[in-house]
C-alpha cells in the first residue's frame, strides 16, 4: 500500500471538511483556558465546547481556513489546531477509508480520494533474470 507521506498532502488542494462541518471540541482546548486554539477564533456552543467561528452555521466554513475549496487551501492554525481536526483523518490515511472525508469532497463538486495503489518492496517477475526451474528428468526407455 502506498505511504501517503511519500506524495503531497490532498488536504491543501481540499480543505472541504472545514467548509462542511461544524468544529466543535471542550471548551479547555483553547488559549484562555491552557489549550493552544485562539479564542478570538471560536464562539461558545454550550457549557462545555467551543465552535471554530463559521462553522456553526448552515453555509459552514472555518475562520482559520485560507484559500480556494478544492484547488489551493491550508488552515492557519494548523499546528494549534482542536482535537476534532487533529483526529479528522483524510481518506485512505493509514490505508482506512473515510466516509466523512468522501461526503465533504462530493457536497463541493470533488471526487472521493481513490485508495492507494499497492505496491511491494520486491522488485516485479523479468523472466529474462530468472533463473529457470531445473528440467524434469527424463523417462527411461523400457
Amino acid at each position: 500500500m502506498t505511504d501517503l507521506s511519500d506524495s503531497p498532502n490532498p488536504c491543501l488542494t481540499c480543505g472541504a471538511c472545514c467548509a462542511f462541518y461544524r468544529a466543535s471540541f471542550y471548551w479547555a482546548e483553547t488559549d484562555d483556558a491552557g489549550g493552544t486554539v485562539p479564542v478570538e477564533l471560536t464562539e461558545k456552543l454550550n457549557d462545555f465546547r467551543r465552535v471554530m467561528r463559521g462553522t456553526n452555521q448552515p453555509h459552514p466554513r472555518c475562520v482559520a481556513l485560507v484559500g480556494t475549496i478544492g484547488q489551493s487551501i491550508y488552515c492557519s492554525i494548523y499546528d494549534i489546531r482542536s482535537s476534532v481536526c487533529r483526529e479528522f483523518p483524510v481518506a485512505w490515511e493509514n490505508g482506512q477509508p473515510n466516509e466523512g472525508c468522501d461526503k465533504a469532497r462530493i457536497a463541493w463538486g470533488l471526487p472521493p480520494l481513490p485508495p492507494p495503489t499497492a505496491h511491494s518492496d520486491q522488485p516485479p517477475h523479468d523472466p529474462t533474470t530468472t533463473t529457470p526451474s531445473p528440467q524434469p528428468p527424463l523417462p527411461s526407455a523400457a
